[in-house]
């Protein structure tokens, strides 16, 4: 089984989606103070990115 581009680029985007979850659940339920905010936002960064690679399948 050869992995090509598209392939790796979907297995990025889906780790890349799980660790996103994963912060913003840090964010939301394990610290409730400020650094909560920190943790959720960047785990949007990590869906953002997702989304570019997710676009990138095909064209690369």
């Amino acid at each position: 089984m050869g992995m090509n581009k598209n392939t790796v680029l979907a297995w990025a985007t889906t780790i890349m989606i799980l660790v996103g979850l994963g912060l913003i659940a840090m964010g939301a339920f394990k610290y409730d103070d400020v650094a909560g905010w920190g943790f959720a936002a960047v785990g949007i960064g990590f869906f953002c990115i997702a989304w570019v690679f997710n676009a990138l399948k095909g064209r690369v």
